[in-house]
């Protein structure tokens, strides 16, 4: 698995999204996820959003581990400013 893919995966599955994922050893990866889908969602929520869109891919361990970051447009807007 590369990073490509996965973000990719987490493109097509929230559409709309925009995802920067980045590792060097294909297993372990960070990803940053903007995503208007997460809107009213707890972390929980929007976490399990990015998860479905991977499949069974971390039961699989074809990703062995996944630090994730989720944002809405208007909050990553708010981080970056």
């Amino acid at each position: 698995m590369q990073a490509i893919d996965i973000k990719q995966l987490i493109e097509q599955h929230l559409p709309g999204s925009q995802a920067m994922v980045h590792g060097d050893d294909g297993v372990h990866f960070e990803a940053v996820v903007v995503s208007e889908d997460f809107a009213g969602k707890s972390l929980i929520q929007q976490h399990r959003l990015v998860y479905a869109a991977l499949g069974g891919r971390m039961e699989r361990e074809e990703i062995h581990a996944l630090s994730l970051k989720t944002y809405t447009l208007d909050a990553w807007r708010q981080r970056r400013s």
